[in-house]
């Protein structure tokens, strides 16, 4: 049991270190994500369409059967059937009820290229469908980014309340401290420590909030996170601002699909030829004076060579061409907006990224300012100069300041990794 136990420790300490990284929770989720099965019906299809476009060269056989009764039969002139009756032979000549039993077989020596076509269909029909998924797979990466960036800025604030916490608890005994040696109020601890019940309130949202990002990352991941701390980012720098977006992908594999419609659709014009051959078991066999002799069932056979041409594909033809004509054009504009929308997100993210950086310049200072007032206020506490209402003041703003600190790196970090998603580097 120990030894079962350990192993399920493990387990889970390794399911949980898994999940450590952004990119181990993208790839984790990509996985995960239930879409992804769509890749395999994708291909599935696309080698059921491949098969079938295929066997449009394997020979097609066609069974068939028929009997009939009919109104008229061919006979011998009435003179001619005279002259036979003269000499004692009886003609019955073709008996009104027929029957038949037949096979046809047929061989496609040339189709026009439709067959081709209809493979090459396939294959671009199979490839826009990837590219679909390929791009709701990328959307979900900024759902995954959006949620990790946050739950990263959720652990600063976590850190920085419960490090205000400890100030204020530190304070708060000093204060007591000086009540008890009557050199300070009652109101003053009552200040300070309601500051503090304010600041444990604050905690207890915080971590709410953050206890909720992380399930719904859980979700995504579709494992626990337990206590595993997210690491943050390596800062990298985009330097290149050359978009080579999914989007951009599934709008070159539409308009391949678009190509391999107008080539169907000028094969389909293009007459057919094939080798056949046919034979049936019946009566009347193709030997028709026998037959009108005797009604005994017969074998039969032809082989030879077809035509078909239909004539009718040429009434659509330009109309067709005229619809990917305009579909083609729409996808020239899809992919315009899209270009343009992605560069005036580049040029927004750009300008936040500089606005980020210039506020990072100056917080380190504003934190280590604060940091000194707050300091000095404590000592001007103990020596009677301020009051608990000034000092909570200070360090109110020293907290600020240093919040403010890290929100704008985390802030700065996922500026820079939405700039790369935008731009898929």
């Amino acid at each position: 049991m120990k030894r079962l136990l350990l192993v399920i420790t493990s387990l889970l300490g390794v399911a949980t270190l898994s999940a450590q990284t952004l990119d181990q929770c993208r790839q984790m989720a990509r996985e995960n994500y239930p879409e992804i099965a769509q890749y395999d019906l994708i291909a599935r299809t696309e080698q059921y369409n491949l098969s079938n476009a295929a066997r449009a060269w394997i020979p097609q056989l066609s069974l068939s059967a028929q009997a009939t009764y009919q109104s008229a039969t061919p006979t011998y002139p009435e003179a001619f059937d005279a002259i036979l009756s003269a000499n004692g032979i009886d003609m019955a000549g073709i008996r009104r009820d027929q029957y038949k039993v037949a096979l046809d077989v047929s061989q496609t020596i040339w189709d026009g290229g439709q067959s081709k076509a209809n493979r090459t269909l396939a294959e671009a029909e199979a490839a826009e469908q990837r590219s679909a998924v390929d791009v709701s797979l990328y959307d979900l990466m900024q759902r995954v980014d959006n949620l990790y960036f946050g739950i990263l800025l959720l652990d600063e604030r976590v850190a920085m309340t419960e490090a205000l916490i400890g100030v204020l608890e530190s304070n708060l005994r000093r204060m007591q401290s000086y009540l008890d040696n009557g050199v300070a109020m009652q109101s003053d601890v009552d200040n300070i420590e309601a500051e503090l019940l304010s600041a444990k309130q604050t905690l207890g949202e915080v971590e709410a909030s953050r206890a909720s990002y992380r399930r719904m990352l859980e979700i995504f991941i579709g494992e626990p996170l337990n206590d595993t701390q997210l690491s943050r980012p390596a800062m990298t720098e985009v330097k290149s601002r050359t978009s080579a977006r999914p989007e951009l992908d599934l709008f070159e594999a539409r308009e391949g699909r678009i190509a391999a419609q107008r080539r169907a659709i000028n094969n389909s014009v293009m007459p057919r030829f094939a080798a056949f051959a046919q034979g049936y078991y019946g009566y009347p066999g193709m030997d028709m004076f026998k037959s009108m002799v005797s009604p005994e069932w017969s074998l039969n056979a032809m082989v030879g060579i077809r035509m078909s041409w239909n004539i009718g594909a040429f009434y659509t033809k330009r109309n067709n061409l005229e619809k990917l004509n305009a579909q083609e054009a729409q996808i020239a504009i899809q992919r315009d907006v899209f270009l343009f929308n992605s560069r005036m997100q580049t040029a927004e993210e750009d300008g936040e990224i500089a606005r980020l950086k210039e506020a990072l310049e100056e917080d380190d200072r504003i934190v280590e300012l604060r940091r000194n007032v707050r300091m000095a206020a404590e000592s001007k506490l103990e020596n009677g100069v301020i009051d608990a209402t000034d000092l909570l003041q200070k360090i109110s703003d020293e907290t600020r300041a240093t919040i403010n600190r890290s929100t704008h790196q985390i802030e700065l970090l996922r500026a820079v990794y939405q700039l790369k998603h935008t731009l898929n580097q």
